[in-house]
C-alpha cells in the first residue's frame, strides 16, 4: 500500500496505524501521530485503519543533551 509517511511517498504493508509504527520499529511511547491533519490518541491505533494515499505524520521523541 502506497502511504505519505512524513511528507515521503512509502510503499508498506499495514492495516492499521498500529502497523505503520511497528514497521519502523518505533518505541511506541515516545511516538505521536498524525493521520490526514488529525492528532490520533495512541490506544486507538489499532482501531485505525489506513487507507492508500492517506498522509501520516509519525513524530518520534529523543532525549539527548
Amino acid at each position: 500500500m502506497e502511504l505519505i509517511i512524513n511528507g515521503e511517498k512509502e510503499t508498506i504493508q499495514a492495516d492499521t496505524l498500529l502497523d505503520v509504527v511497528t514497521h519502523y520499529q518505533l518505541e511506541q511511547h515516545l511516538v505521536v501521530t498524525e493521520v490526514n491533519g488529525e492528532i490520533i490518541d495512541r490506544d486507538s491505533w489499532a482501531e485505525t485503519k489506513v487507507e492508500e494515499g492517506m498522509k501520516i505524520e509519525l513524530v518520534h521523541f529523543v532525549g539527548g543533551g
